[in-house]
């Protein structure tokens, strides 16, 4: 009897972690998230409808996920006024927020501190990056760390795209 409800409790447990997983799955619609920003400002992906969003996992002692912050700031420094929503959510910070606040200050696109909602974690590591559709369809999740140009090949089209008409 014991066996049983040990090997019920597992299946239960790869059910939701496999439910976590297909939060985040590309071609899926995104499940909402509330990201905290270094300023303590709460936004849900409910308030970006019609917005290309990127929610980026990075660490402050990873030198990809340093490259990559800059990559993203190239991109918006060259595409003003898009459509287009970063924010960088940090990743086991181990000293306080607000010595982030220098590095906020030369970025245009928010610090994120936590991300509440299932399946916007760190896939296989840091730099882990999640990109939303302007009609809220995960088109990127995983791990790695984007370049100036594989960053422009794939946004450049989701910003190309018509935002969704009101339902």
């Amino acid at each position: 009897m014991q066996f049983w409800s040990i090997g019920a409790l597992a299946l239960c447990l790869v059910s939701a972690a496999s439910s976590v997983e297909a939060a985040a799955q590309v071609g899926k619609p995104a499940v909402d998230f509330t990201i905290t920003t270094l300023d303590r400002q709460s936004v849900r992906l409910a308030d970006l409808k019609g917005k290309v969003v990127v929610v980026n996992r990075w660490a402050t002692w990873c030198t990809p996920c340093k490259a990559e912050m800059a990559a993203f700031e190239n991109f918006i420094r060259l595409h003003p006024g898009t459509d287009l929503k970063i924010y960088a959510v940090t990743e086991g910070l181990e000293f306080p927020a607000s010595k982030l606040k220098p590095l906020q200050d030369l970025l245009h696109y928010p610090i994120g501190i936590s991300v509440s909602g299932w399946g916007y974690g760190v896939k296989d590591g840091v730099p882990t990056s999640y990109v939303i559709d302007r009609s809220g369809v995960v088109r990127f999740a995983a791990a790695g760390a984007f370049t100036e140009e594989s960053f422009e090949k794939l946004v450049t089209p989701l910003l190309a795209e018509a935002a969704p008409g009101p339902p």
